[in-house]
């Protein structure tokens, strides 16, 4: 048995098929954005690759640096779709909504800023305290 049963929520299937849609259409533009992002960085290695000559070690700096920030957007890209697709199983299992902490309901108003959102602001503030 579910901690919280979809049908317990309160919503309206009406209203958990919109919150499907939606977060189904932010996961595909993350994955959009991810594809291009991979695109880009072949080409930029591409022509890193063909452009090595007369490089002095500013010219290698630089490219590393770009080099870098490209793998960390594709990280970023793969770790804000990964939140969809947890959001989306969470919805599937009836658990969408409420906080994994404390398993208060999630304030419409933060899932509404914040889709993915898989706590309340208290136990976000929290687990943020610890990690500092």
């Amino acid at each position: 048995m579910l901690v919280h049963d979809t049908v317990g929520t309160g919503r309206p299937q009406a209203e958990i098929d919109q919150i499907r849609l939606s977060l189904r259409a932010r996961h595909d533009e993350l994955s959009a954005e991810y594809e291009q992002a991979v695109q880009q960085s072949q080409v930029l290695r591409l022509v890193e690759v063909g452009d090595t000559a007369g490089d002095d070690q500013a010219d290698s700096g630089t490219k590393t640096a770009e080099r870098d920030t490209a793998q960390s957007l594709l990280r970023t890209i793969l770790d804000r779709r990964a939140q969809y697709e947890h959001a989306l199983t969470r919805l599937d299992e009836g658990t969408y909504g409420f906080c994994e902490g404390c398993t208060a309901p999630i304030p419409v108003e933060r899932l509404e800023i914040f889709p993915s959102a898989t706590t309340c602001v208290a136990c976000k503030q929290t687990r943020e305290r610890r990690a500092a």
